[in-house]
């Protein structure tokens, strides 16, 4: 058969609601491209599935078989009985893995794999988009604008505006420190090229937290670029059913009220820059050096590196390192995206997590940003700024 230049694969689990307007967004807004790509759904539960989940699947794959669409799509059943995931194994990222390894025998050589989920809307032009981006990037990964839809009640849309501005906030800090991992990890807004895809050994098949991890891996393998001229519109709703990411914490905020979705403050991420530039500046240093220098800039951050072994891994990076450019990129290898949230985490035990209106002034002004006030509008300045901006 056909060879495409791209596909869009799409976990399905319990969305016969949504998943038809996602496919006819699709559809709809990107007309020209839809001969060249591939949309793979990947209908799934585990077999200790809850028996509504059960149920709403066997619906979207008996509307799969009968749905007429422009969209060239393929369907994989990982729900009906006998195919259904395992209960240890089973979960978002398998169900991705499974989607995007079917995909990869139907890619022509330079081929784009897009990430999308079921609940998702799409902008016109967002195939198109895409393979533009590749078509002029060097790096082998892209992060996608995401912008959540409208709440279903006011309370709803108070819960993921903070929580929304909680992910752009964080992002924001790290950009400030000048990370490496400053990027967005949403699952539906994650696109590679098929080569990167082989060259990182594909997709994880974690549970939840597929999406941090794939691009952790992405940006240590092929690097990372913020993609440009569209945007996509995850849903937002609450849900269970995994330990954290959007439902869950939509979830937290409803149940407990808009005080349990706190903030960092704006120091972890001015001693997480100062670490950084230390390490860049500091390559013919050792790691007793760097750890006593690291000590100066905060307690916390030697007390952190000292726990995770930083002194023995640094002799390594530097023996098996060529020249201060292959050090810094094994120290970012290291020094990963999960080593980062779990700095900033554990100086937030000296610095306490805060509410958005005493947090974000502070991170704005270290910023060097004119202070706005209220939630939204500080959101709406950082959807502005991380949609359009472009990370290396």
């Amino acid at each position: 058969g056909d060879l495409f230049a791209g596909c869009v694969v799409i976990p399905a689990l319990g969305e016969s609601q949504r998943l038809f307007r996602t496919l006819d967004s699709l559809a709809a807004k990107c007309p020209e491209q839809l001969a060249h790509f591939l949309a793979v759904v990947v209908v799934n539960h585990r077999e200790d599935a809850a028996e509504e989940e059960k149920l709403d699947n066997a619906e979207t794959l008996s509307r799969l078989r009968l749905w007429k669409s422009p969209l060239r799509l393929a369907f994989a059943d990982a729900a009906s009985k006998g195919l259904e995931l395992s209960a240890t194994a089973g979960g978002v990222g398998l169900a991705r893995r499974i989607g995007m390894d079917l995909a990869l025998a139907r890619l022509q050589e330079r081929a784009v794999m897009v990430c999308l989920d079921a609940d998702t809307l799409v902008e016109p032009g967002y195939l198109q988009a895409i393979s533009r981006h590749f078509a002029s990037c060097s790096a082998g990964g892209a992060v996608i604008p995401f912008c959540h839809q409208q709440g279903a009640s006011p309370l709803e849309e108070r819960a993921i505006t903070l929580y929304e501005l909680f992910l752009r906030h964080y992002v924001l800090g790290l950009q400030k420190a000048g990370s490496p991992y400053a990027f967005h990890n949403v699952g539906s807004a994650m696109a590679c090229t098929a080569d990167a895809y082989l060259k990182m050994g594909g997709m994880n098949s974690r549970r939840a937290g597929e999406d941090f991890y794939f691009l952790q891996q992405l940006q240590r393998t092929a690097g990372i670029a913020t993609l440009r001229g569209t945007t996509v519109h995850p849903a937002a709703r609450s849900s269970h059913r995994v330990p954290f990411g959007t439902g869950k914490s939509i979830s937290r905020i409803l149940a407990l009220g808009e005080e349990s979705q706190t903030f960092y403050r704006a120091d972890c991420f001015r001693i997480l820059g100062l670490w950084l530039e230390l390490v860049q500046k500091g390559a013919a240093l050792s790691a007793t050096e760097l750890l006593l220098a690291s000590e100066q800039i905060d307690p916390q951050l030697a007390a952190y590196l000292r726990q995770a072994g930083f002194e023995k891994v640094w002799q390594r990076l530097g023996d098996n390192s060529s020249g201060p450019t292959g050090l810094q990129s094994a120290f970012h290898g290291w020094f990963d995206a999960l080593k980062t949230v779990r700095l900033v985490h554990h100086l937030s035990q000296e610095l306490p997590r805060c509410r958005a209106d005493q947090s974000l002034p502070e991170l704005f002004s270290l910023c060097g940003l004119a202070p706005v006030q209220g939630e939204l509008a500080q959101l709406q300045l950082l959807r502005v700024m991380q949609n359009q901006s472009h990370i290396n």
